[in-house]
């Protein structure tokens, strides 16, 4: 069976228990909050309204058309709101809504399940990779 395939029937299943929502939707969320890039822009517009460039230059390693791009769904999906001050040259500064904070807590909850599991993922990577037969030098 496919991943997507598998995916597919994972997200029609929770269909039973919340006939209301719609897979395809739900896919988007779990998405959106799943990338990397999103958890971090939120985590960065959580203290404080930034400007692009701000953000640019704070979110490590993300490119000027990633960082277009993910603004744009944060603010698409209502997480994230961007404020245009008319001003030459015009001011536009990005923060996080408060809908866009009712993630804070489970994503915070996740961050510290993965700090709190460290050890023990980083064991059966490495116990996986020597039973594969890897070199375990170059692998993290």
């Amino acid at each position: 069976m496919s991943h997507q395939t598998e995916a597919d029937r994972v997200l029609r299943s929770l269909d039973r228990t919340c006939p209301e929502h719609d897979p395809d939707v739900l896919r988007s969320v779990l998405d959106r909050v799943g990338d990397k890039w999103s958890l971090i822009l939120i985590g960065l517009l959580e203290k404080e309204p930034m400007r692009f460039t701000e953000l640019l230059r704070t979110a490590p390693g993300i490119s000027r058309r990633m960082l277009t791009l993910t603004l744009r769904s944060l603010e698409r999906d209502g997480l994230v709101r961007r404020e245009i001050y008319p001003e030459v040259p015009p001011r536009v500064e990005y923060e996080v809504t408060p809908f866009g904070r009712t993630l804070t807590e489970p994503v915070l909850v996740l961050a510290r399940w993965a700090a709190d599991n460290q050890d023990t993922i980083r064991a059966n990577r490495h116990a996986f990779d020597v039973a594969a037969g890897h070199n375990t030098d170059d692998l993290d």
